[in-house]
């Protein structure tokens, strides 16, 4: 009786499941426009900046995209520094995050040419200058998740880490690096 039963439900069980899965599948990457979504935001991304070191701003392995931390960087060329929750609330720090993620859109475009070559926004680490009595990281880093969402939908849902540290660079609010997977 059971192996009946394997025989007359399981195929079509998998059958069902394959038939939802490839119209999933196949209808998400066509209704997605990356670009489009930025103009509709009335995003212009800058010119991606150039390293203030010795690294580049994006290293390409297999089919994913390792992109360098980047700081809130304003249009004069200065960043967002101080302390959140200190110097700066939390609002101010969420809206430093999202210009991270605006510098990291212009790193994408920069190396791929076009943004809907992203398959997925994979991994985000999320830094934030702040005291040692400050915890809310993540409602900081929401800023710039939030932005990968709006401008890249289910693909920019991604997995992260918003940790607070005690100094960044010149100062800056936040820092945030990500890891990319592209269509090759």
């Amino acid at each position: 009786m059971k192996r009946l039963f394997l025989i007359l439900i399981l195929p079509l069980i998998f059958s069902c499941s394959n038939e939802n899965t490839s119209t999933i599948q196949s209808a998400s990457p066509l209704a997605w426009d990356a670009e489009k979504k930025l103009e509709e935001l009335g995003i212009s991304l800058p010119q991606a900046s150039s390293p203030v070191a010795n690294y580049v701003n994006a290293v390409k392995v297999g089919n994913l995209l390792f992109l360098s931390g980047k700081g809130p960087g304003l249009p004069d060329g200065s960043f967002i520094t101080g302390k959140v929750g200190e110097e700066l609330s939390i609002e101010q720090g969420r809206e430093a995050a999202r210009l991270v993620g605006i510098a990291q859109l212009a790193v994408l475009k920069s190396e791929l040419g076009d943004l809907n070559k992203v398959k997925r926004i994979v991994k985000v680490l999320g830094m934030v200058n702040c005291g040692s009595e400050f915890t809310q990281q993540p409602q900081v880093i929401n800023g710039f998740s939030d932005l990968m969402v709006e401008v890249f939908g289910e693909k920019g849902k991604h997995a992260r880490s918003a940790v607070g540290m005690n100094a960044l660079p010149m100062d800056i609010a936040v820092e945030i690096e990500l890891i990319v997977e592209i269509e090759e």
